[in-house]
């Protein structure tokens, strides 16, 4: 399903839609922009906007944080443009009279991408495969948890006694997930709607955890997809009175949410599978044992970009679903990179590292260049992980704290050659300021543990 501009200018006209939100990803992977009313749009807007160039550079909180090169107080916080993608316009049915467009993050002065933004990391990646006469295709599973209160609740709360929309593992349930069908079928045709196919919603392995699937697509619409979909899960919770929570761990007792991101590499024109070899053992071309092995030797390196905060660690414990072990395996979900599809075309593979906390475009892009390292090197794929992945003794470590994925990414050769080096000491800055919050706070764990004991 397709909208395109002139749909938009003549259901402006026509007076069906009367608000467009023209928004840009930030550093965490939300939605931010402006509602401008649809007229001044279709006039004027469709080529241009602006904001404040903090916008990627902030942490979750909004906070201004200092240490950044490409912005400051001192610099004085100027402005960004924002030009609208306009093949990304679509109408929003669950708000009324509402289109959304995604934008282009650009230098103010020079009109050029800025490099940091995540949407040209991603399509950057996705320009280095072309020049190698390939497409990325990719698809990502999105995990969160539903409860029964509003968000406003839960907060005035302090998350304290949250009421889960399910008492029990509703895992492939179906009669649970009828009680919810409230929210979740709003969601589920929100988005076809929206024009983003849907493939199915699912309950998951822990009272009130949901999962919402789509088909798979070219990395940087599956990305756009990815961040539509965790705002619109957030609205459509809103509207009905619950709230959402896309927190890798939410809950000590509770099972992590993940985002597994599936890969394959296509011809340009995406007609031949490119990791499909009917003749090679288990179907696997040589260009996708090579890319395989790219994502296994630099798995250390991309993992920050998969999980992005003191939290998405809390999701890495044995016997949870959730990996450990940065090893492939046939079909085994307890293996960090997972071969599905195997002997067929829609062959790929699925990392299972991430959380439902990341960014879709900086997942997709360190992925992508260390798949592409592996290409360019000719990197040989070990043999399979059998059994028991959690139990590997010998097998390589995903890094189990931010700490330590920090000072991964910060010495990565292979991403700063991808992504350039104001780049990565960009996000470097991101993760060090996340870890200087958490270090200077006095959790509630502490104080129940120390505060009559110590």
């Amino acid at each position: 399903m397709t909208y395109s501009f002139n749909d938009l200018k003549k259901d402006v006209a026509d007076g069906r839609i009367d608000t467009v939100l023209a928004c840009l990803v930030d550093m965490q992977g939300r939605l931010m922009g402006k509602r401008f009313h649809a007229v001044y749009f279709v006039e004027s807007a469709f080529e241009e906007t602006h904001s404040c160039n903090y916008l990627l550079a902030t942490d979750i909180e909004m906070e201004t944080v200092a240490g950044y090169k490409s912005t400051s107080w001192e610099a004085g916080y100027g402005d960004y443009t924002m030009k609208p993608d306009l093949s990304t316009l679509r109408k929003l049915p669950w708000l009324e009279g509402t289109a959304l467009v995604l934008c282009d993050v650009l230098d103010h002065h020079t009109h050029e991408e800025v490099p940091h933004s995540p949407r040209a990391i991603l399509k950057k990646q996705v320009k280095r495969l072309e020049a190698m006469g390939l497409k990325p295709f990719m698809a990502s599973e999105l995990e969160f948890f539903l409860f029964d209160q509003t968000f406003d609740d839960a907060r005035e709360s302090g998350y304290r006694d949250l009421r889960p929309a399910s008492g029990y593992n509703e895992d492939y349930h179906i009669f649970q997930t009828t009680k919810e069908e409230d929210v979740m079928r709003a969601l589920r045709n929100g988005l076809q709607g929206a024009g983003i196919p849907v493939e199915n919603s699912k309950g998951e392995a822990s009272p009130g955890q949901e999962e919402i699937n789509v088909r798979y697509a070219e990395a940087v619409t599956m990305a756009d997809r990815h961040s539509i979909i965790k705002n619109a899960t957030k609205e459509i919770a809103w509207q009905r009175g619950k709230s959402v929570t896309f927190l890798a761990k939410w809950n000590y007792n509770s099972a992590g949410s993940s985002s597994h991101i599936h890969q394959s590499l296509w011809s340009v024109d995406g007609k031949e599978a490119k990791f499909f070899d009917k003749e090679a053992k288990y179907g696997m071309s040589e260009l996708m044992r090579n890319y395989v092995a790219g994502l296994l030797a630099h798995a250390s390196e991309i993992t920050y970009f998969l999980a992005p905060y003191i939290n998405s660690y809390k999701r890495f414990v044995a016997g949870t679903f959730a990996p450990t072990k940065a090893i492939w395996s046939k079909d085994n979900r307890t293996a960090g990179y997972r071969l599905c599809g195997e002997g067929t075309k829609g062959i790929r593979i699925e990392c299972r590292v991430g959380g439902s906390d990341l960014n879709p475009y900086l997942a997709m892009a360190a992925l992508l260049a260390a798949g592409i390292a592996g290409i360019e090197e000719k990197l040989e794929l070990e043999a399979p992980f059998v059994g028991d992945a959690y139990g590997g003794k010998d097998a390589r470590e995903i890094p189990k704290t931010l700490r330590g994925a920090t000072a991964a990414l910060k010495d990565s050769k292979m991403l700063r050659d991808a992504f350039g080096d104001d780049v990565i000491e960009h996000y470097v800055r991101a993760a060090e300021w996340e870890q200087e919050e958490y270090d200077r706070r006095i959790t509630d764990w502490e104080v129940a543990r120390g505060f009559e004991r110590a």
